[in-house]
């Protein structure tokens, strides 16, 4: 098996992650080709999205549990809202936070429970697109259909200016960063890799003007990658619009339909993924309701617009990642509606007890520990005059409007208040 290093993306959050789903990406190529024979990296985006989604069912089941729970939760939470409506002392507030711990420790569950599968979600999209964007240099197979050719461009005289050249006609430079005169013949190979693999269709032309004494072995490469790389007759590495563009210059109006149809198809799997998932029992009119709603058309309109310019693979991940929660979705929500919401919670609360057990806690001293916090903050606040706790209010109110909305605090709480709406 071919072993690549030099052209995987390096970063160090999304690199690991990338280099993981790169791997199970080969895994699903190679048990493609030698059990059904079919060597293509549009159906291995898809087996690869099944297997995802598949291993992520777990934490969506937790997810829709929890829901389930803060939907049976919301009149005792609305209770304790109207309790303390209008008191915004200092006593009040905490007062009104530890009833609310307690009533989720009482239901044994996390006001946090919902975040994690929507959180999981994103570094596995923005990794996915870095294995996408360079396929060969995480799956075996891809990377092999390129020896002949690279073999035969650095066997010819000159190849590093010609390969420059290549380059700069294609203007691809900025994309490849290529030193071809490095003394590392791998890394050499690597860089002419990813060249031709980034090189856009027209780009064979190109490629065999450069190096007239390959025309056959390129014409060979080709042949194969177009087997391997292609969707419905799209290159999965071209963005949608790049496609709609060179297909206009061609008269080609059917790859035009093609092309249209990765964001669409996006936007339209998405919009049905939000029908099947449980809304929230809340007033049509409230603020927050029309907050969610406005998210929730708004957020399938965003990937339809970002999937005009990612790799069409980007895409496929995309649609079928939708159309899986949505099979998923339809089960699960079988599978809650026949659930005993008072199971759930007793075993919920003993989970709960035996995990603070082993810290060696106890409720007692979680409730005395509440006690204590709350009284010696009534005490601190009762030294200080009227005038003086009502500024800090205000100034704590006005530092809560004002805060970054890029800090992470913000962006918890909005995918919290994302998944607590959709899902409850």
């Amino acid at each position: 098996m071919t072993t690549i290093i030099l052209t995987q993306y390096s970063g160090s959050i999304l690199g690991p992650i990338a280099k993981v789903l790169g791997w199970v990406m080969n895994w699903v190529y190679l048990f493609l080709e030698n059990v059904f024979g079919i060597e293509n990296i549009g159906i291995t985006i898809i087996g690869l999205t099944i297997l995802i989604y598949m291993c992520m069912l777990p934490l969506t089941v937790k997810q829709q549990k929890f829901s389930k729970l803060q939907q049976k939760m919301q009149p005792e939470i609305k209770a304790i809202q109207e309790k303390y409506k209008g008191r915004r002392d200092q006593e009040s507030q905490l007062a009104m936070n530890e009833e609310t711990q307690a009533l989720y420790a009482r239901y044994g569950i996390s006001p946090m429970g919902t975040c994690l599968p929507m959180l999981l979600q994103l570094p596995v999209f923005f990794a996915l697109y870095r294995v996408i964007y360079n396929v060969p240099a995480y799956v075996s197979g891809v990377k092999a259909a390129f020896d002949g050719v690279v073999e035969g461009i650095i066997h010819t005289a000159g190849y590093q200016g010609i390969m420059e050249k290549f380059l700069e006609n294609l203007k691809l430079t900025q994309q490849i960063g290529a030193d071809f005169n490095s003394s590392n013949l791998e890394a050499v190979k690597n860089f002419i890799v990813d060249s031709i693999y980034k090189m856009p269709t027209t780009g064979w032309d190109e490629l065999r003007a450069s190096f007239p004494g390959l025309q056959q072995v390129i014409d060979s490469t080709e042949v194969q990658l177009n087997h391997m790389n292609t969707f419905l007759g799209m290159n999965i590495s071209d963005s949608p619009l790049a496609i709609m563009m060179s297909s206009f210059q061609q008269h080609a109006y059917l790859f035009v339909l093609l092309a249209l149809l990765i964001p669409f198809s996006s936007y339209a799997s998405q919009m049905l993924n939000i029908k099947l998932m449980p809304q929230a029992d809340s007033d049509p009119d409230s603020q927050m309701a029309r907050q969610m709603k406005m998210m929730n058309y708004t957020m399938p309109l965003f990937s339809m617009v970002l999937c005009f310019s990612v790799p069409v693979g980007l895409g496929i991940y995309w649609i079928f990642s939708s159309l899986t929660r949505c099979v998923q979705q339809y089960f699960v929500n079988k599978h809650i509606q026949n659930l005993d919401l008072d199971q759930v919670i007793a075993k919920n609360v003993e989970k709960r007890k035996k995990k603070l057990e082993k810290m060696g806690i106890s409720e007692n001293q979680i409730r005395n520990a509440a006690k204590m916090s709350t009284k010696s903050s009534a005490q601190l606040s009762a030294n200080l005059s009227k005038a003086e706790r009502d500024a800090k209010i205000e100034k704590a109110y006005e530092y809560r409007k004002t805060a970054n909305p890029n800090s992470l605090t913000a962006k918890a709480n909005l995918v919290k208040d994302f998944n607590e709406r959709n899902n409850k």
